[in-house]
């Protein structure tokens, strides 16, 4: 995150998103702000909050995309989850705390992964150095510690030169089809079965790990062949370098300082206050919400972990309900606001054809494994970009998600023929495009359940 400016991560996010240069000028800067945060003087760091942004916009214009793209951008603990799944303390489901102790699961895999690759080849060395002593086991002479080796030189030199062709041998990968016995660690633990009301979802886990911890350690014996077993001994040797209480100190800060937590659909908990149904629990959502983005403490299994400078991404469509809908606390923790545009009909066609990951290139990339090309003319991305802009005026707008269904049905006959199609030129032109899709777009109650 530290060599991407603001432009630098619009530029990136352009690759993959078409418009919406609001929305992305917004999480670039507040990305940008947490590495700005960070190299403040020490007094001055914690009074800087973050400044959450609430996205909105309809379904299918690129929110959930921006956030998606953003978690392989920043190298920081990012976690993307659904306000509506979320339910009041005191009913049934999960509380709101629970995604913090997500992002902090996340957090410590982050780090524990950039651990292991640091000791990855110590690790590999070790797990050799076991492995040739299971395919050598008079290798080692037994010699007790604090004695002498009587052992005539000639054997003993005998013995190391059987060693290194062996180990030459391994690194050949002549040795990969030949199965060893390997003991591992039985990882099965004792059935534990907790009902537990909203907030202990994670107590079945601490006891397993309680219980692991007092009852003796179950190894079983495996027959594998010696490329995995070189791959579960380097994966334990990893396990022992890395020191799990630095893993989680580094984690816990990591979540405290430049975590950031996606909110999708946060307008399904801004309705109005409901007498009746499940809606009735949904302003108690927001209130239980509101200390978390406030800034809070929460315990999860690795320690306590303070939300203050969480940065936090609200989005949703805000069809039914409005951002005023949410309770007035809760509206000032999301001080910026952006609107993202409903899609036209030449939006659609630069989605077709300029993103990286363009839906026509990955038809043509996925049909070109069965030795099918094809190809789209210029005049076939418009008819497809039209029929995709009129069936959502005509039915319900659903974005971009609409050229999935409309580009399915378009080459559904070539995919379903192209094993047998080996060798074969299709040219996808506007034509064609027509032939396949009129009918169904004339017909709008076809159209509601096919397209």
């Amino acid at each position: 995150m530290e060599q991407l400016t603001p432009r630098q991560i619009v530029a990136e996010l352009d690759r993959y998103i078409i418009g919406q240069k609001e929305a992305k000028r917004a999480v670039a800067i507040a990305l940008r702000n947490r590495w700005r945060r960070q190299r403040l003087p020490e007094e001055l760091r914690d009074e800087v909050a973050p400044k959450n942004i609430i996205m909105i916009g309809p379904t299918g214009v690129g929110k959930t995309e921006i956030a998606r793209r953003l978690a392989k951008l920043v190298d920081a603990p990012f976690i993307k989850v659904e306000a509506s799944k979320y339910t009041e303390v005191g009913y049934v489901g999960r509380d709101v705390e629970s995604m913090v102790r997500d992002l902090t699961e996340l957090a410590v895999g982050m780090v524990k992964g950039e651990k292991a690759k640091a000791v990855q080849q110590r690790a590999r060395e070790l797990a050799e150095e076991r492995l040739l002593d299971i395919l050598l086991p008079m290798g080692r002479a037994a010699t007790p510690q604090g004695f002498e080796r009587v052992e005539d030189s000639g054997v003993v030199t005998s013995a190391a030169e059987t060693r290194e062709k062996l180990r030459k041998r391994l690194h050949d990968g002549k040795l990969d089809d030949r199965t060893v016995d390997l003991e591992v660690k039985d990882r099965v633990m004792p059935m534990v079965e907790i009902f537990s009301s909203s907030g202990l979802e994670e107590m079945d886990i601490n006891i397993k790990e309680m219980l692991g911890n007092i009852l003796p350690q179950r190894t079983k014996r495996r027959k594998v062949k010696v490329g995995e077993a070189q791959r579960i001994l380097a994966q334990e040797e990893a396990d022992k370098l890395i020191d799990m209480d630095e893993v989680k100190s580094e984690a816990i800060s990591r979540v405290e300082n430049s975590g950031i937590i996606f909110l999708d659909e946060i307008d399904k908990i801004a309705g109005r206050e409901a007498t009746h149904g499940p809606d009735v629990s949904r302003q108690g959502v927001q209130r239980d919400l509101l200390p978390i983005v406030e800034g809070c403490t929460v315990n999860t299994k690795y320690g306590l972990a303070r939300t203050d400078h969480v940065l936090f991404i609200a989005a949703g469509a805000f069809h039914v309900s409005k951002p005023s809908d949410l309770i007035p606390e809760l509206q000032g923790r999301f001080p910026l606001r952006v609107e993202l545009a409903s899609l036209t009909q030449d939006d659609f066609v630069r989605i077709l054809t300029e993103p990286q990951n363009a839906l026509t290139k990955q038809y043509v990339a996925l049909l070109e494994t069965e030795g099918v090309k094809i190809d789209f003319t210029e005049d076939a991305v418009r008819e497809i970009a039209s029929i995709a802009s009129t069936v959502n005026q005509a039915t319900e707008n659903i974005g971009a998600r609409r050229l999935y269904t409309i580009m399915e049905r378009l080459l559904d006959e070539i995919s379903f023929e192209a094993p047998s199609m080996q060798g074969a030129r299709v040219e996808i032109n506007a034509h064609y495009v027509r032939e396949r899709l009129q009918e169904i777009v004339k017909n709008e109650d076809l159209s509601r359940y096919i397209l």
